[in-house]
């Protein structure tokens, strides 16, 4: 199993239809509005790498209003 944390800024404010888009997405077990340099934090758990990938640079990025994504796969 892989754990990753992937840090997302957006340009909108409409951070409730935001979380809720992010939430949706399979293989998001939860996200977070954050205070500080990103807007939201979510918890990625799934089988392997490339799904964080698929995940974080195709479906995350692809939400409107997102602006970028960081991405930290966890190492224990």
């Amino acid at each position: 199993m892989v754990v990753a944390y992937v840090m997302v800024k957006v340009y909108t404010g409409d951070a409730d239809r935001l979380k809720g888009e992010i939430e949706a997405i399979d293989g998001v077990a939860t996200a977070h509005i954050v205070a500080g340099d990103v807007d939201f934090i979510a918890k990625v758990v799934v089988e392997t790498p490339a799904e964080v990938k698929d995940i974080a640079a195709k479906q995350i990025q692809e939400i409107e209003g997102v602006e970028d994504t960081q991405t930290y796969i966890a190492m224990d």
